[in-house]
């Protein structure tokens, strides 16, 4: 009896531990590379890191199965999401025209975007496209690509504000909220206006859709919204008083991975829970979140836009060419001081396959809004070195079953 029960709790104590190592092995692998990490370790609250490292796990059958560490995530823990909210919106834009269910329209239809009121501006041609026309396609090609803010703006205003929250809400990302355009001029009364489309099969219209409006709010009970000492106004007058975040754009880091595995993986989410997208909206996802600027000839791009350009793991310190084995499926965001990449990463060569999310804060002086942040030195190479660190992890796992990963060999 005696040693059954001896037996019972050292198998107790070794699950205990396991669990244990479990939890802590994204504090463990950064506390072993303090010349990668120990600057930012020194000083969390001031980087106000947040970290989620997703395992893969295959079955026989090549589902996956996911096992997640956490280090620092907190969904009441403001970050800035910045150019992360892209992603949402090129699914969500994707999604209403599917729902739409009008024939001739699709990602690629030609469209016109119109003024109702100041300050919204109109579009009707996009030298960029191959066609020479905006399209929704295009936009999502450039969010991918470079990040690019305008067409974030005309997705948003295509989706409108209400659908925007309402579709992530009901989908079960709760922690939410896309009110804002990326574009001056605009406040929080004006960002709930958007303006009025028009999709066009050659000359005839073929979709109008008027202005829009939207009069919920969505209030969230968050930390750390309000920020710093200071900030430059729109005149670039030095306010001294701290920054206000509240009506700012919000996503949890957990929302963002979620959404991120949604459109990777929707074999792993419930039907209700999944975006409305066609196969080949899926193709045409994963190609443009994985290509490089230089493989891209509508749009087309010079070399100012390096490999790396927003790939911040693995590379976002280097101007380098990343080897051909590797891709990355994923979308960043920078700005106001926080760095945010939402990452799978693959390597075809060595079977490699992870999720990583991560963002940092770095805005020594406390001012916002100066452009003065320390992204080159601190911020950008803690997210390579993270990568790499994971990577490198990654590469000495042992899997029962090695994944098959000719779902995401594209040719660009």
């Amino acid at each position: 009896m005696r040693k059954a029960l001896i037996l019972a709790a050292l198998l107790f104590s070794i699950s205990t531990n396991q669990l244990f190592a479990q939890a802590n092995l994204l504090e463990k692998l950064l506390k072993e590379n303090p010349d990668k990490f120990g600057n930012v370790l020194a000083n969390l609250d001031s980087h106000e890191v947040q970290i989620i490292y997703t395992q893969i796990n295959r079955d026989k059958n090549n589902f996956p199965k996911f096992k997640t560490f956490t280090f620092g995530v907190d969904p009441k823990k403001y970050f800035y999401p910045a150019s992360t909210v892209k992603l949402p919106t090129a699914l969500l834009a994707l999604e209403k025209i599917n729902n739409l269910r009008i024939k001739g329209l699709n990602k690629f239809t030609s469209l016109s975007i119109d003024s109702a009121r100041h300050p919204q501006t109109s579009v009707i041609t996009d030298t960029s496209s191959e066609s020479g026309f905006p399209t929704v396609a295009n936009y999502i090609k450039k969010i991918f690509l470079v990040s690019d803010n305008d067409a974030y703006c005309r997705l948003y205003e295509f989706v409108g504000q209400k659908e925007h929250n309402e579709s992530l809400h009901k989908k079960g990302f709760k922690n939410v909220k896309i009110t804002n355009r990326y574009t001056g001029g605009f406040n929080t009364e004006s960002n709930r206006y958007t303006n009025p489309f028009r999709f066009y099969n050659r000359d005839k219209i073929i979709y109008l859709q008027p202005e829009q409006y939207n009069a919920a709010n969505y209030d969230f009970e968050l930390n750390g919204v309000i920020k710093g000492k200071g900030y430059l106004d729109s005149k670039d007058s030095l306010i001294n008083k701290p920054f206000d975040f509240s009506a700012k754009n919000y996503v949890s880091l957990e929302d963002l991975t979620e959404i991120l595995k949604a459109v990777l993986f929707p074999e792993t989410r419930n039907a209700q829970k999944r975006f409305y997208l066609t196969k080949d909206d899926y193709n045409f996802l994963y190609k443009y979140m994985s290509m490089l600027p230089k493989e891209s000839k509508h749009p087309g791009y010079d070399s100012t836009h390096y490999d790396s350009f927003v790939k911040y793991f693995l590379f976002g310190d280097s101007k380098k060419p990343i080897p051909n084995n590797i891709r990355i499926f994923n979308k960043v965001g920078l700005a106001y001081g926080y760095l945010t990449d939402l990452a799978y990463i693959v390597d075809f060569e060595n079977k490699i396959e992870f999720l990583l999310s991560a963002v940092i804060h770095v805005n020594k002086d406390q001012i916002y809004n100066d452009g003065i942040y320390e992204y080159d030195s601190t911020a950008m190479p803690f997210l390579a070195n993270l990568g790499r660190v994971i990577f490198n992890f990654e590469k000495c796992r042992t899997k029962k079953y090695l994944p098959n990963l000719e779902k995401f060999k594209i040719k660009y």
